[in-house]
């Protein structure tokens, strides 16, 4: 992995660094495991048609079209989703602008994740009008169903915030 970031710094010399290309890589992994990820659910096993597959006692495979923001709320079509779409790129690049500057490895995967989560929502929502949710753990009381994109995005926002919150200025940089 250091052998590609250092490739990868010496490519994009001055204008992304080490730990931005990392970040970036994050968020190339992340974009990718998802939209596989819903390609299987909507076409390997046709969950449109299925609907809800028992996968264990708390956990299931369920079909769910959102077409709102996170968790389902405040229903957007028409011109809402095109407004979503705009702000989760506008979003993006902001993000993919302070990630090529990163200096330390957390905050890089922090960002790395929101932005690939960012553009798999955004790019469901160009294809369908609407994000394909899956991943439905309500028999541990989670209400939501969510996608690999929803997860990555929350984890990377904590992560975030773990950061801003456990960073000092004095801290050296690592």
């Amino acid at each position: 992995m250091v052998d590609i970031l250092t490739g990868i710094e010496t490519r994009l010399k001055g204008r992304v660094s080490r730990y931005g290309a990392l970040g970036l890589i994050v968020a190339i992994v992340a974009l990718i495991l998802d939209q596989i990820s819903k390609h299987w659910i909507l076409f390997g096993i046709n969950l449109p048609v299925r609907q809800q597959i028992e996968v264990l006692p708390f956990f299931h495979l369920s079909m769910v079209w959102n077409d709102g923001v996170s968790f389902g709320l405040l229903g957007a079509d028409g011109l809402g989703r095109w407004l979503l779409v705009l702000f989760s790129i506008v979003v993006s690049a902001f993000l993919v602008n302070w990630v090529r500057k990163v200096d330390k490895p957390w905050l890089a995967w922090s960002l790395g994740l929101v932005i690939g989560g960012a553009i798999g929502n955004a790019i469901d929502r160009i294809r369908f009008g609407a994000v394909v949710d899956f991943l439905d753990f309500s028999g541990l009381y989670f209400p939501w169903v969510f996608n690999i994109a929803d997860a990555c995005i929350s984890i990377g926002v904590v992560m975030l915030i773990w950061e801003v919150f456990t960073t000092k200025e004095s801290d050296p940089k690592v």
